[in-house]
């Protein structure tokens, strides 16, 4: 028992109780779904595993690992408040060199339950693997899902600030106006590495990669932000969020941090002990978190680490 961000004692509980805060349940992920209640959680967010053959996941063919999401999807569905929203972040899918983009096959899978699309979120990063076969992938995907046409959409809690806030209408019968909203604007699609271009509305949110300083022992964990947004989009205060596949709880901490309640599920009780040490950090203060909107690091050029290595133009005049 531990003191918490509510100024009240933090048990995290192992099985479901509506009188608990915060629940990590070690077990398969069908299985718990079908444990939960039904038309209970208000936000629905995970990053399932992408069939890649970690230590965390066994790979199998494409056809089988969609159908085994099937019967879960179904059970989601249940348990999400009517006016809910489902985010269901992933990447692709790739055998023998072929990309599979692993959104466009799940889009059919919710939409076969009556999910209803809203957006398709780009979440661009700068880090990842470098192919030599094909262009290094650089995003990922956050497909956004309601459960009917009466969800809860928070826009102001998401806008961005405004690159000139002092920008007037020219025109019409707002002449001389402010043209901007002054809690600021609508942000895109793109959650994106192009820190300074506000204007369009793109979004910076690193990957957790090893200087992070988020990272744990998870080798594909997401970053609290990109929960964060979801979060104050979609739910309000003491609203439950669930996360099926939850790792080491990026979602669970990222509910924490804005008085939102949480159950996360993950099969390896490692990635659960990881969670529940990260939520002690959060309550006690020591818990480090990329804060939410702050801009990505753009080299000046100055530094050491920008410039071009005076070895490769040694390299290139012996060649």
């Amino acid at each position: 028992m531990i003191t918490n961000l509510f100024n009240e004692q933090l048990h995290m509980a192992e099985t479901f109780s509506e009188n608990e805060r915060f629940v990590a349940i070690c077990d398969d992920a069908l299985k718990c779904a079908k444990s939960l209640p039904t038309n209970f959680f208000s936000l629905i967010i995970t990053s399932p595993p992408y069939n890649l053959g970690k230590e965390y996941e066994q790979r199998s063919s494409l056809r089988n690992y969609l159908a085994q999401q099937k019967p879960l999807i179904a059970e989601l569905k249940r348990t999400l408040k009517r006016n809910g929203s489902l985010c269901w972040q992933v990447g692709n899918y790739v055998e023998n060199g072929e990309v599979f983009p692993l959104d466009t096959y799940y889009y059919d899978l919710f939409k076969a339950e009556g999910f209803k699309l809203r957006n398709r979120i780009i979440w661009h990063f700068e880090h990842g693997l470098h192919c030599s076969l094909r262009f290094s992938g650089r995003y990922e995907t956050l497909l956004w899902f309601t459960k009917s046409d009466d969800y809860v959409f928070y826009l102001d809690s998401v806008r961005v600030p405004a690159k000139y806030p002092g920008k007037l209408h020219f025109k019409g019968e707002k002449r001389g106006l402010p043209s901007g909203n002054p809690l600021g604007k609508n942000p895109s699609d793109v959650w994106s590495i192009l820190a300074d271009d506000w204007e369009r509305g793109i979004w910076e949110i690193p990957n957790v990669k090893a200087n992070h300083p988020e990272k744990t022992i998870h080798p594909c964990q997401y970053p609290v932000e990109l929960v964060e947004r979801c979060v104050l989009a979609f739910t309000n205060d003491d609203d439950w969020v669930y996360d099926p596949y939850c790792g080491v709880g990026s979602a669970l901490v990222a509910a924490a941090k804005h008085h939102r309640r949480a159950v996360g599920c993950d099969r390896e009780k490692t990635y659960l002990d990881v969670c529940r040490e990260r939520l002690r950090g959060l309550a006690e203060g020591t818990l480090k978190t990329r804060p939410l909107g702050k801009p990505v690091h753009t080299p000046s050029g100055r530094e050491k680490v920008a410039q071009r290595p005076a070895a490769w133009d040694t390299q290139q005049t012996l060649v």
